[in-house]
């Protein structure tokens, strides 16, 4: 079970996001500032972090500051009242990986948890093989009959993340969110472009190959 820490200082607020998170399948704690939030993250292990802002003691800039400065790179969705882009942009630019703004829908919150924990998940393996084929995370490389290829970062993402759950389908939806991020502005025909790219990268392996699922989406299967 993912574990997932709030910081936020409304009580009320932050009862509600444990609730929701909770009966959505998360172990999750709650703490009302950045200071608890770092005691909680030395004491434990998270998989997600999720803080507001504006907070008492240590806000939400500092601590998500706080965690990079010390390689914690704990996927952090920072969560506020203010709407305005300099905010934005200094959230992304402590060290944070998404963004929402208060009102929360809760069901976008949840959507965006999990393409966070999916993408963290997709980074933390960092080597994959099948059959004789080997992709390593680190240099973006496949390596396949002595041969070795350096992809680009979304083709290689795309293929990892397909290729880490043989037979699985993947709607096109699901791999943009996972790899463009959930609020991309791209279209999904650029799965369908990289997919292509990738089939002809590959087309001669005999370990795996990409199959479309009509109307669907995509799968890796073994050979």
């Amino acid at each position: 079970m993912f574990r997932i820490l709030i910081a936020e200082d409304d009580r009320e607020l932050r009862m509600l996001f444990s609730h929701v998170l909770a009966k959505n399948g998360y172990s999750v704690v709650g703490v009302s500032n950045g200071k608890e939030a770092l005691d909680e993250i030395e004491a434990g292990y998270f998989d997600l972090i999720i803080s507001d802002i504006m907070m008492p003691v240590m806000d939400g800039y500092e601590l998500v500051r706080s965690l990079r400065e010390s390689e914690n790179h704990t996927p952090v969705l920072m969560i506020t009242a203010k709407d305005a882009f300099d905010a934005m942009q200094l959230g992304f630019m402590s060290g944070t990986d998404d963004y929402m703004v208060k009102p929360i829908n809760l069901n976008e919150m949840i959507l965006r948890v999990g393409a966070l924990l999916r993408r963290a998940q997709l980074i933390s393996e960092r080597r994959l093989t099948i059959g004789e084929t080997a992709m390593e995370c680190d240099s973006l490389t496949v390596t396949s009959a002595g041969e070795r290829m350096i992809l680009p970062q979304k083709e290689f993402m795309l293929l990892f993340k397909m290729a880490s759950y043989p037979g699985k389908i993947f709607t096109r939806q699901q791999l943009m969110d996972d790899i463009w991020g959930y609020d991309s502005g791209t279209d999904t025909h650029t799965v369908d472009v990289h997919i292509g790219r990738l089939r002809d990268r590959f087309r001669d392996n005999t370990d795996f190959k990409i199959v479309t699922m009509r109307g669907v989406g995509y799968k890796v299967v073994k050979s």
